[in-house]
């Protein structure tokens, strides 16, 4: 089934918007740029670069299943084209950026991290060593009846340890 909203539906128009995540300067403030579907703050950038369809209305095992191996399938491609540039990506769990095991009860993500742990389990990363950034890749959902999410996210090397 085709998806019903799209930022973006070739894997050229998405590899566009990462090239240009990768080199913009950082936002000063937070907000949103002026492009659809595209936010950052001191440190780092995030932009959606495509979504499925949402399940407010039909929410069945073959519909969401469908929608969740189109963006698998953008994923598997994009995943494909950075390791050329760049070797493959490490995986990153985003659990330990919810703070429920941290020993700081007052621990708080720093911005990507505290948006993508909340909308998914894990990003693939590739370290951007010349630029001293990072970039990742995740298929992210808010809730279940919301899209699925192909997200891609920018941050500063120091906001993600080794």
């Amino acid at each position: 089934m085709p998806s019903q909203h799209r930022s973006t539906g070739l894997t050229d128009d998405q590899l566009s918007i990462i090239d240009e995540l990768s080199t913009l300067p950082f936002p000063e403030r937070e907000g949103r740029s002026g492009k659809d579907r595209s936010w950052g703050g001191p440190g780092y950038q995030v932009a959606v670069l495509r979504e499925s369809q949402d399940f407010w209305d039909d929410r069945s095992e073959e519909i969401v299943e469908a929608a969740e191996q189109e963006l698998e399938a953008d994923l598997a491609a994009l995943t494909a084209v950075l390791a050329d540039r760049w070797g493959d990506p490490a995986t990153v769990d985003l659990w330990p950026y919810l703070g429920f095991d941290n020993p700081d009860p007052e621990f708080v993500a720093p911005e990507p991290l505290g948006f993508l742990c909340n909308v998914a389990g894990s990003m693939r990363v590739w370290r951007l060593r010349p630029s001293g950034r990072w970039l990742a890749l995740a298929i992210g959902q808010a809730d279940r009846e919301f899209p699925f999410e192909l997200i891609a996210a920018v941050g500063e090397a120091s906001l993600l340890p080794e």
